[in-house]
This record gives structure tokens, C-alpha cells and sequence, in this order.
């Protein structure tokens, strides 16, 4: 559950939201302006707080971490691709690229950025800045700093949403290769149902709640060109409960919340070597 106070109103932006993420799976959360689709992203990812309910990523409850052990959970486990790229301007794309190593006190595996920039179509770019990169180019980048620190799973907030429909079809290309290649798990957020459609998994929320949830067709995004269908694609593990609940996770569950316990779906207790989501 996660609500604001806006002026007088009490305004609910989740209302017992449960959702499971599966391990190296493609998920994607879509819905209108307002859904409350950012909001879920945003707390799933531990850059807000929930009003109540509990959020695991991990493995880890983070609803019970302290600011700085949030802090380094989110740096050390969580790869971030925002809509607006984020890149420092002074830095060169590799130094953008291993920034959050570097502000870990990490040192760079150089045969990882190489292995990054290689898959990414980055080689001869690493040492220009982001002023002297295209758009797609930029959020290439960004893709690879998500990635350098082999994080648990990458949140893409909106990733196409500033690129053209080839450099869009290019970035989402490239996502989809770090779960099928990398074995990577993507959590993408976008109300673009063609960007969804590269998604193994397609999560709809409307006015804060989970109206939808269901494996998606993979294969040629409409409008996009052309996208690589998955490899080996795992079969779906777990499903959420539309308006709320609990959703009970197996050893694959990586990142999920949970709103209010037992409120329809899956109530009960969890069998052991399970866990609430």
C-alpha cells in the first residue's frame, strides 16, 4: 500500500499491490499516466517507501533496511535505466559506465566492460562523452552501467521514451539480450504496449491495482522492427493477485511486494522453502 496526502485527499497510489518477479525473466509494467506503474517501480526498487505491506528483493526484506544499508543494497544488488539516460557529462562513456564501482570502492573487472561494451555496440565510444554521443548511444551506456556490477535485476524506468523507434527497437534489443544471453532479470516500466510486447511477462495496473497479468508473445515488435525472440525462455512460475494480496514465491522469486495479507488472491501460510513476495 503506498498513499499521499494531496491537499485534503488521501490518494492511493497502490492498493494492495502483491506481484512476484521471477528470476531472469523480462518483466514488464504497463498502464496509463496515473496507474501508479512509476510508484511500483520506485518502491520495488527501494527509492520510495511503502505506506504498509512489505518488500523483498534478494532475498532481502528492504522494508526493514536503514537508510545506508538501503543505500548499498541498492548499489550493490539493482541496475537502474532511466528515460533520461542520467549520465555525468564531464565523464567519458566507460567512466559513466563503471561509475558505481568506483563509488563502491570496487575495481573495474576489465574483461566484464570490455564483454559489456562488445555486446552493447560500444566499442570505439568508450572514450567519448555523452555530448558527443547519440541518444541511443547514451542509453547504451546507461544499459551498461546497470549492468557492470552483475546486479540481481535491472529496473528500466520508461527506456525508450526519449529515442526514436530505431534507436527504441536498438535499446530493447539490447535488453532483451541480458536476459536471454546474461541470464540477466529486467523489470521494465512503459506505457507503450510495442515495448511491452519484448517482455516474457506483462504486468497492467490501473488506478494503483494489478488488472492483468500475463505471459507475453515475444517475438517482433510492432512499430519496433525486429527483436530476437528468448532463448530458452522459462515457463511462468507464479501469478499475482488482481486487487491485492499475497503471492507466494518459490526459490526463483527474486523482488516482489506484498499490500494486504490474505485480502483475496493467495492467503494462508507459506509452505516452507517458500516465501512471501
Amino acid at each position: 500500500m503506498k498513499r499521499y496526502r494531496q491537499g485534503t485527499a488521501d490518494v492511493a497510489a497502490l492498493d494492495g499491490v502483491g506481484v512476484d518477479i521471477r528470476r531472469g525473466r523480462f518483466t514488464a509494467v504497463v498502464g496509463a499516466s496515473g496507474s501508479g506503474k512509476s510508484t511500483l517501480m520506485h518502491c520495488l526498487a527501494g527509492l520510495d517507501t511503502v505506506t504498509s505491506g512489505r518488500i523483498v528483493v534478494d532475498g532481502v526484506e528492504i522494508t526493514a533496511l536503514s537508510d545506508r544499508a538501503l543505500t548499498r543494497l541498492r548499489r550493490e544488488r539493482i541496475g537502474f535505466v532511466f528515460q533520461a539516460f542520467n549520465l555525468l557529462p564531464q565523464l567519458s562513456a566507460l567512466d559513466n559506465i563503471t561509475l558505481p564501482l568506483v563509488m563502491a570502492g570496487r575495481r573495474p573487472d576489465a574483461g566484464h566492460v570490455e564483454h559489456l561494451a562488445d555486446v552493447l555496440g560500444l566499442d570505439g565510444r568508450l572514450s567519448h562523452r555523452p555530448a558527443e554521443l547519440s541518444g541511443g548511444q547514451q542509453q547504451r551506456v546507461a544499459i551498461a552501467r546497470a549492468l557492470v556490477s552483475r546486479p540481481a535485476v535491472v529496473v528500466a524506468d520508461e527506456p525508450t521514451g526519449n529515442l526514436d523507434s530505431r534507436a527504441a527497437a536498438e535499446v530493447l534489443g539490447l535488453l532483451r539480450r541480458s536476459v536471454d544471453e546474461m541470464g540477466q532479470s529486467v523489470v521494465m516500466v512503459t506505457h507503450d504496449p510495442r515495448a511491452a510486447a519484448v517482455a516474457d511477462r506483462v504486468v497492467t495496473l490501473a488506478d494503483g491495482r494489478i488488472v492483468d497479468d500475463r505471459d507475453a508473445e515475444v517475438g517482433a515488435a510492432e512499430g519496433y522492427g525486429s527483436v530476437a525472440p528468448p532463448v530458452g525462455s522459462a515457463a511462468s512460475g507464479g501469478s499475482a493477485a488482481s486487487g491485492g494480496g499475497r503471492v507466494a514465491a518459490g526459490d526463483s522469486g527474486l523482488l516482489g511486494g506484498r499490500g494486504r495479507p490474505g485480502a483475496g488472491g493467495f492467503s494462508g501460510g507459506a509452505r516452507r522453502g517458500e516465501g512471501d513476495a
